[in-house]
C-alpha cells in the first residue's frame, strides 16, 4: 500500500476505536525514550512528502502513522522496512526515509513518552460532530502531534495548552 511493500494500513475515522485498537501497544511504550523519527523525503523536491507515514522509533518498537482525506488515520507497528525502495504508485517520484527532519521530531527525540492520546475536533455541525484530527504524543518536556493536514499528514509541537478547549477532545489511549 501506498507504494511501501508490506505496508498494509487499517483506516479509522473514530477516535474511540482507533484508541481500542492501539491501547495496549502504546501502554508498553509508556516510559520509553523516543529514538528517532523518520519522514518520507521526496529527493528530487528535497523536501517531506506529506502523504507517506510518519515513523515514531521507541527502540525496537516503530509506531507508523498516516493520515489521509478529511479525517482518516492508520496507525501500524514495524511494517515498514525503512531499507526497501518505495514504488509510489509507479509515478517515478524518488523517494527515500529522512531522520529526524523535522523541528518538532528533534525537540522529542530522547524524551521519556508518558501519554497518547488521540484528538478530536468538535463542531456543531449535526451531521458530524466529531472529526478525527491527530495522534498526540506527551514526552517529558515536549508535545508531538501527528495530525491531518487535509489528505496529508503534519507535524506539530505546539504545547497542549495552547489548543483552544472548545473545538477539540481528548481520546486517551495510554
Amino acid at each position: 500500500m501506498l507504494g511501501i511493500e508490506g505496508y498494509e494500513p487499517e483506516w479509522h475515522h473514530d477516535a474511540e476505536a482507533l484508541a481500542a485498537v492501539h491501547r495496549a501497544r502504546f501502554s508498553r511504550l509508556i516510559g520509553r525514550e523516543l529514538v528517532g523519527g523518520w519522514l518520507m523525503w521526496d529527493m528530487s523536491e528535497r523536501g517531506w512528502f506529506a502523504d507517506g507515514p510518519v515513523i515514531l522509533g521507541f527502540g525496537g518498537a516503530n509506531v507508523e502513522i498516516t493520515h489521509r482525506k478529511f479525517d482518516e488515520c492508520a496507525i501500524t507497528w514495524d511494517q515498514v522496512d525503512m531499507s526497501a525502495p518505495i514504488e509510489w504508485y509507479a509515478t517515478g517520484i524518488q523517494l527515500d526515509w529522512r531522520a529526524d527532519p523535522h523541528a518538532a521530531l528533534r525537540n522529542a527525540r530522547g524524551r521519556a513518552l508518558r501519554e497518547v492520546n488521540i484528538i478530536e475536533r468538535t463542531t456543531v455541525k449535526e451531521w458530524r460532530p466529531r472529526v478525527l484530527h491527530a495522534v498526540e504524543f506527551l514526552f517529558e518536556g515536549a508535545r508531538l502531534a501527528v495530525f491531518n493536514a487535509m489528505d496529508e499528514n503534519g507535524l506539530t509541537d505546539v504545547p497542549e495548552m495552547d489548543l483552544p478547549v472548545h473545538s477539540w477532545r481528548r481520546v486517551p489511549v495510554a
